[in-house]
């Protein structure tokens, strides 16, 4: 799974929308469709940034699994 697959999981099981997202982070709404559509990837900061917001870790926030 893409990191954007991640980010619009997490997005529409939290109920808002990209625009109210993107102002909650301080980015443009273009930017925040643009990561959801594995257009760009978003820096490690706001990685860290939306992992706090949905209270995950950045190895889920990434679709990191572990072996074992």
């Amino acid at each position: 799974m893409k990191i954007g697959e991640n980010l619009r999981r997490l997005r529409v099981e939290k109920g808002i929308t990209q625009l109210k997202l993107s102002e909650i982070m301080n980015i443009s709404r273009v930017n925040y469709n643009r990561y959801e559509n594995n257009v760009n990837c978003p820096s490690v900061e706001l990685l860290c940034q939306l992992a706090d917001f949905y209270d995950v870790s950045l190895d889920e926030m990434v679709g990191r699994k572990f072996n074992g």
